[in-house]
């Protein structure tokens, strides 16, 4: 027998696609369970079966786009090259999001970070914490490889580098123009190749 769709484990996946878009679109506190519940024509009470409450979905969308992100960058390592090419693919993957009408989820959770409940917030700041090590380690492959040059830790440059494709995401969407955002983030990279 098929279980109903409320209580089906497809049902949790499909609430965190759809709460996830209205995050990186509308933000966190611009969306309501009677949003999603709306969109894919299911009651509320199916989406508290899944998640308790908004912000343990928030915690769970959370979760997973770190996930996600850190496959992302795991795939970036995998396929070798050097140092500049590694900023390069870390910049296409702020860059397809912003190109499909969308802002980095932690980028809008970090906006509305006070609002955040406590858990959520912890974990914005690790998905930063994370992103910033793995550039702070290809920034430091590529001083010692004589491929990137910059002065100071690898650590400042890291954030640098975090904050300036934030920024860059959005002031472009008011544009609605990636290209502001391609060419604000390759000076910024060809600022740092040898």
């Amino acid at each position: 027998m098929e279980e109903p769709p409320e209580t089906n484990p497809g049902t949790a996946t499909r609430i965190l696609d759809v709460s996830e878009r209205l995050v990186q679109t509308r933000g966190f506190n611009g969306f309501s369970y009677a949003d999603v519940a709306t969109e894919l024509a299911i009651s509320k009470a199916a989406l508290h079966y899944h998640f308790a409450g908004k912000a343990e979905l928030g915690e769970a969308l959370m979760t997973r786009y770190a996930a996600r992100f850190a496959e992302a960058l795991d795939g970036v390592d995998a396929e070798g090259g050097d140092a500049r090419r590694k900023l390069d693919a870390y910049v296409t993957l702020y860059s397809d999001v912003l190109s499909s009408e969308r802002m980095c989820l932690c980028g809008m959770l970090a906006a509305e970070y006070r609002t955040l409940p406590e858990g959520m917030r912890t974990t914005v700041r690790r998905f930063f914490d994370d992103n910033e090590a793995w550039l702070e380690r290809v920034l430091e492959e590529g001083r010692t490889a004589g491929t990137l040059r910059f002065t100071g830790r690898a650590k400042d440059v890291a954030r640098m580098i975090v904050g300036s494709l934030e920024g860059a995401m959005l002031v472009a969407r008011p544009y609605d123009d990636v290209s502001r955002f391609r060419s604000a983030v390759g000076y910024l990279l060809d600022s740092l190749s040898v």
